[in-house]
């Protein structure tokens, strides 16, 4: 057992839920430059090296996840971006679709992204956008029958905002970094709802997507620092500029961030090697995320599953929130890596630890098991934020379950305690009671299905919960019937207490 060097803090931590090394230092090198639109659909083989051995058998069991080839071509300003985009879209719903939907997120984040040259199987066709322009609605010539599959292609040109407003700055170029999220047209989950698209509240996440693969070309100037979710799978440099191309998945997004300014530490245990990204001055800030990055995985891979990647990435950015996750990648707030300073009153360090720890939590919770982050958030934040709390019992034992829990109880005490059922959409909060409940009251109620189960039998039951749907996707009745399975016990009383909406 640690001492436990920290205290909470009654102040509200936010976070969001929410990597391409040089070529000089993790990438590899070919002889030539590999056709990348010319790999086969079908050939995973490009994925199994960013996947622990535990996982690489899921690239045998998802033959209908969305396959995406993506090229950026990153301006010399950095925030002009231009590309192209080939996806297969397998229709694994059991009704015949007249069409597929793709989001257009930088409209919508303070950016823009337009789309031209659009074939659906090499037929020329004109979409209709909608949403204010961040849903592009694409009609098939003839229904697209269960289990057939349609290729997309699509040329895209992207201007990123140069400001953190929207969003907390997930999509931007500021402070000399790129942060560049769900920049790319995404196809939408087709669900019991049909497509799911809506616009997006300011507090929460913007995504509910479905596992795919991306093999994704980044061509860029080469002093720029570019760090993506995946591995390296080649890389060259010809004149000033570099390409480095990537292979990730399965992954529900592909993310990256650059500058010219991030210099590296890693650390490799077992088959994981972490990264961290951030400017020379905040070397002390990226050795610590480092280090709570590697404690969290190597807690969460013993509690639920083992860690899917071989890799893990953690970039500084000037995000307004704490941190935001995304598949084998995690951005942190820059203005707490200043480790030795008080942020918000409080040791900054305080800040590092319980946001790393967070944000490595969503790869379980988000990452491997999805869920629809807009309509049921506790599913991913919530249950991540008891995650965290696990975390800090595993480290530091009693006094640190009970440090990280008062200031779970602080957040909800900033609504007065309020019973708001944490089941609620995103939208259906206001003001602080997002952060209130969802992040506070949220993993509470996690807590008390602990103590109701008892924790022997909780723990059998996340475990489940997390190898049953592993690149799946949640819904809290599924996650209510397999704790009632495991206690064999009925827990509607608990469920309709915390979680449901009251009649």
């Amino acid at each position: 057992m640690k001492q436990l060097y920290i205290f909470f803090i009654s102040v509200s931590l936010f976070f969001v839920s929410c990597s391409v090394p040089p070529p000089t230092t993790t990438s590899v090198t070919a002889t030539s430059e590999p056709g990348l639109f010319a790999t086969p659909w079908e050939d995973r083989s490009l994925f199994k090296r960013g996947l622990a051995a535990s996982d690489q058998a899921v690239l045998s069991k998802l033959p209908q996840a969305s396959v995406y080839h993506i090229e950026f071509n990153i301006a010399e300003d950095i925030f002009h971006i231009s590309g192209t985009e080939e996806v297969r879209y397998t229709n694994a719903e059991d009704v015949p679709l007249d069409q597929v939907q793709l989001r257009l997120f930088p409209n919508i984040l303070g950016g823009e992204m337009t789309v031209s040259n659009l074939t659906a199987d090499g037929q020329s066709i004109t979409p209709r956008l909608a949403l204010q322009d961040s849903l592009l609605i694409v009609p098939f010539a003839a229904p697209l029958a269960p289990g057939q599959s349609i290729v997309l292609r699509m040329d895209f040109a992207i201007t990123v905002p140069q400001s953190v407003e929207l969003n907390y700055g997930m999509l931007a170029y500021f402070d000399d970094v790129l942060a560049l999220a769900h920049a790319y047209p995404m196809i939408a989950v087709y669900d019991d709802e049909g497509w799911n698209a809506e616009i997006p509240p300011q507090s929460g996440d913007i995504t509910y997507a479905d596992t795919s693969f991306f093999l994704v070309k980044i061509t860029a100037p080469k002093n720029l620092q570019v760090v993506t979710a995946g591995h390296v799978i080649h890389s060259s440099e010809n004149g000033e500029m570099q390409t480095v191309q990537v292979a990730s998945g399965p992954a529900r997004d592909f993310y990256l961030a650059a500058s010219l300014n991030y210099e590296e530490v890693s650390q490799t245990f077992g088959e994981i090697t972490v990264r961290s990204y951030a400017p020379a001055a905040d070397k002390k800030g990226s050795e610590m995320a480092l280090d709570v990055a590697a404690r969290a995985i190597e807690a969460f891979s013993a509690r639920y599953v083992p860690f899917p990647y071989t890799e893990l990435d953690i970039v500084s950015t000037p995000t307004l929130a704490l941190g935001i996750e995304y598949p084998g990648i995690i951005a942190i707030t820059s203005r707490i890596y200043d480790v030795d300073s008080d942020y918000r009153g409080a040791p900054a360090s305080i800040y590092m630890e319980s946001t790393v720890a967070h944000e490595v939590g969503h790869q379980w919770f988000y990452g491997l098991v999805g869920d629809d982050q807009l309509d049921d958030p506790w599913l991913d934040e919530a249950l991540t934020q008891f995650v965290t709390l696990q975390y800090y019992a595993d480290e530091y034992g009693p006094g640190g379950e009970a440090g990280f829990q008062s200031s779970l109880e602080a957040r909800w005490d900033g609504v007065n305690r309020a019973e708001i059922p944490i089941g609620l959409p995103v939208a259906e909060y206001s003001g602080q009671e997002y952060g209130a409940i969802v992040y506070g009251r949220g993993p509470l109620f996690f807590v008390a299905l602990r103590e109701r189960m008892g924790e022997e039998v909780f723990d059998a039951f996340m475990k489940e919960y997390t190898e049953t749907l592993s690149w799946g996707i949640a819904t809290p009745e599924i996650l209510q019937s397999l704790a009632e399975k495991h206690c064999a016990c009925e827990l509607d009383d608990i469920f309709n207490e915390w979680v449901y909406p009251h009649p």
